[in-house]
């Protein structure tokens, strides 16, 4: 039987979303307008007052936010609220370098521990169950999230973090985890590391997961079902927006349900920014209508996928988007973080390195690999082994100090990368998702 954390707003007729969403957007462009200078000039500078906004039908007649707003905007640019009213930030790595930082007001996190509530029921979640939060705590929002959404259930919460993976192992086991929240491809590690120690599904009581955070294929999900004897569900959000919740899956598993009594989600031209009908394949566009602190209003996200509103056997009757089937932007997402070949070359460039580099991204035993390959100048090449070892474990230390994640950095003699007439291959992923 299908469980709803809140039914009567999960399951309302398309007419009442929008009279929700409509009455949320006209009170939220107000706050901006009066809360947010840098936002109301962008209004000011397109000829929109929030006197022309009546409706979500007037939704596209307001400017658009980017990475570059957010970026221009840091760090309280964008603030919506008095510092005092604020209780927390997370944050995520921009494109060179200068964090994405995004605020909360109270009202903001139990919100949003109420879309990740929402996820966790269609999971299957009660109060009679144990999650084990298995996302990153601190500054990324995976763990914050979740937690929040099972304490709002009423679940037993482990607050595992990520990483000591055979203590991952023995909590399940020892406390009866039934919900796992993690990235898929530690899911997948997880169930690796599980049958080394001999340990099949029938021996853990795992019954769902919740993945999210990273790019997984369908073929990915088969797996990491067969091998924790679960059902694997998909989550999707953005730190701009609050952090997984915007949109989760249902029993369906066919797509996501965006909250949009909180999200308005639209689909555009990414070069024309024209708004497409449904069903279009496009950039995922999100306007947050409640946030108070941090209100994203027609943020593009440079996710590019489809949206539906066909019936649900779940239902729910909020839209679906598909997964998303890339991205408009070099963005990466490898272990869950965000990277640019931007933070790359900046931290190369720092270390007088030329940007003659090429990033090499694969997936090995369900783990993303991230090797940067870098061509020294010819004044720099030198064939003394351990010199050129101490180089490789300094680019390492700074691009990890930059991107939160460690590389595998190899120095190539001048000339080793090839070079194009055309654009630079500067990434290649050879990632299977």
């Amino acid at each position: 039987m299908e469980r709803y954390y809140q039914e009567e707003i999960e399951c309302a007729p398309y007419e009442k979303i929008r009279e929700i969403q409509s009455e949320k957007l006209v009170k939220q462009v107000k706050h901006v307008w009066d809360n947010v200078p840098y936002y109301r000039k962008k209004m000011e500078d397109k000829g929109v007052t929030p006197e022309d906004i009546k409706s979500v039908d007037d939704l596209k007649k307001l400017p658009f936010l980017s990475k570059a707003d957010l970026r221009d905007a840091y760090p309280y640019g964008l603030l919506g609220m008095p510092l005092k009213d604020c209780v927390r930030i997370h944050s995520t790595s921009g494109t060179t370098g200068k964090r994405v930082v995004a605020y909360y007001t109270q009202h903001d996190v139990d919100l949003w521990e109420d879309c990740c509530a929402r996820a966790l029921t269609a999971a299957g979640a009660t109060n009679e169950d144990v999650v084990q939060v298995a996302y990153g705590y601190g500054l990324f929002t995976g763990g914050a999230g979740l937690h929040g959404g099972s304490h709002k259930v009423g679940s037993l919460t482990i607050p595992i973090s990520s990483g000591n993976t055979d203590r991952q192992i023995m909590f399940a086991m020892d406390l009866s985890a039934t919900i796992l929240c993690c990235t898929p491809s530690y899911a997948a590690y997880l169930g690796e590391r599980m049958k080394e120690l001999g340990y099949g599904p029938g021996d853990i009581p795992l019954k769902a997961g919740i993945f999210g955070a990273e790019a997984w294929s369908e073929e990915m999900r088969k797996d990491i079902e067969k091998t924790l004897g679960i059902k694997a569900f998909d989550i999707y959000g953005l730190t701009e927006l609050s952090g997984p919740g915007v949109a989760f899956e249902c029993s369906a598993q066919s797509g996501m349900h965006i909250n949009e009594d909180h999200f308005i989600a639209e689909i555009i031209d990414p070069d024309t920014e024209e708004v497409l009908p449904e069903g279009s394949v496009g950039e995922l566009v999100f306007t947050a209508v409640d946030k108070e602190a941090f209100p994203m209003i027609r943020y593009r996200t440079k996710d590019i996928c489809k949206l539906t509103r066909e019936k649900c056997s779940c239902g729910r009757t909020h839209i679906k988007m598909a997964k998303p089937m890339g991205r408009s932007d070099d963005m990466l997402i490898i272990r869950g973080v965000n990277v640019f070949p931007s933070q790359i070359e900046t931290v190369l460039m720092n270390n007088g390195y030329a940007a003659n580099y090429q990033i090499i991204v694969d997936r090995v035993n369900n783990t993303d690999t991230f090797d940067v390959q870098v061509e020294m100048t010819p004044e720099m090449f030198t064939d003394n082994i351990g010199e050129i070892e101490a180089r490789q474990r300094k680019l390492s230390d700074d691009l990890k100090a930059m991107l939160g994640i460690k590389a595998k950095v190899s120095l190539l003699a001048p000339k080793s990368i090839a070079r194009s007439e055309g654009k630079a291959v500067r990434v290649v992923d050879k990632r299977k998702i």
